[in-house]
């Protein structure tokens, strides 16, 4: 893929003199859905589908974009003037976003760059291909400028972007797994303090398949921003009745005890969702950990239900993928992964099963929403890198 981003990038923009190669890795979280803005846990790993990059140094202010993906949209022109947050859809407000966010921090970017970028994640499926092209774009300044930022550092900036950019008030899961991803570990992170440990994946005869619903969504245009504020009302309302900084303060029997204090029905839902669902990622990380492999399933399909009900951000493709994907011998846990609407499942298939749950799955899904998913066989891989 190297030699790919090289050869389109001397077609592009003129010679290769100069330039350099680049990957970041896409994400999945395995458990843990709508708590990192809550002050819970999550269980994100990094893959070695992602996004990969060519880019070159220029002497004065430009900016020059290109996608391979979105190649009907040429180059796009732009400025370090013109880094300006504005919310709109465009894709080159993501490069961007990291490079004002620099300036933002005190690392004013000194000089443009031609860009071009290349993703085999699939656009719009949950699996974090813009915080893929943040982490990327972030540690292509690194490089280039000599930024004394570590990775962790890069995956904070890249949410400072996203929230502050591009308005889309993500928490800082999906830049930490990218930015911090490590080969065979998924990360059990703390997001609120940041305290994390990894936990190797050792999944002895099965694999980590995802199914992409091709149900194009827009994180700033769904209900996500909706969903956070909905969180952040019930917290304030417990925060009447129980001394916490966060619903990841709280477990179960407290919340129970407490609950009556959110004055709303669908708000008292949505801060259960986040507290059980905390509760059920740290009891996952120790089923994993004692190699009860089942246990780590059936706790997946549990985040599903809740996600379904209580969260209410599943939708009808999402359910299709993971109620098909139960009725599969073999499976042992599927749930919808990202922010719902739309997007992946993720599920973890003995290996012998794998064709079977493609194409049952498949044949069922087809049926029922009228076009085809697309299934992806994973592997965990590393964080950013220098190709």
């Amino acid at each position: 893929m190297k030699e790919t981003v090289l050869k389109k990038f001397a077609e592009v923009f003129g010679e290769e003199e100069g330039v350099k190669a680049y990957f970041a890795p896409g994400r999945v979280n395995l458990i843990g859905e709508h708590t990192d803005y809550n002050g819970g846990h999550v269980f994100p790993c990094a893959l070695t589908i992602g996004t990969y990059g060519a880019a070159r140094r220029r002497t004065d202010n430009k900016l020059r974009f290109y996608s391979m993906n979105f190649g009907k949209l040429g180059v796009i022109e732009s400025s370090l003037e013109e880094l300006t947050p504005s919310g709109d859809a465009g894709w080159t407000n993501y490069p961007k976003g990291v490079m004002w966010a620099f300036g933002e921090k005190g690392m004013k970017v000194p000089w443009g760059m031609d860009l071009l970028l290349y993703g085999n994640i699939p656009n719009g499926s949950g699996l974090s291909s813009s915080a893929s092209v943040e982490v990327l774009t972030g540690y292509i300044l690194r490089d280039f400028f000599g930024f004394e930022v570590s990775n962790q550092e890069l995956a904070l900036i890249g949410q400072y972007a996203e929230n502050n950019y591009n308005k889309v008030n993500c928490g800082i899961m999906d830049q930490f797994a990218i930015a911090m991803g490590k080969k065979d570990n998924a990360i059990f992170l703390d997001t609120a303090d940041l305290s994390f440990t990894y936990a190797p994946i050792a999944l002895e005869g099965a694999k980590i398949v995802i199914a992409s619903s091709n149900k194009k969504r827009g994180l700033g245009d769904s209900k996500y921003n909706e969903r956070r504020s909905e969180c952040e009302t019930a917290l304030a309302e417990l925060q009447q009745a129980v001394k916490i900084n966060s619903l990841g303060d709280l477990d179960e029997e407290t919340f129970e005890k407490y609950q009556s204090a959110v004055k709303d029905d669908v708000r008292r839902k949505r801060a259960k969702h986040a507290v059980f669902e905390n509760r059920r990622t740290i009891r996952a990380v120790e089923a994993l950990k004692a190699r009860d492999v089942a246990l780590f399933g059936q706790l997946m399909n549990a985040s599903h239900v809740s996600l379904r009900d209580d969260y209410e951000v599943t939708g009808r493709e999402l359910d299709t993928l993971v109620e098909e994907a139960w009725k599969v011998e073999g499976v042992i846990g599927s749930r919808m992964t990202g922010a719902g609407f739309g997007g992946c499942t993720v599920s973890i298939v003995k290996d012998e099963a794998i064709d079977t749950f493609i194409e049952k799955v498949g044949r069922a899904y087809q049926e029922k929403i009228g076009y085809e998913a697309d299934f992806y066989v994973v592997e965990i891989g590393d964080g950013p890198v220098t190709l």
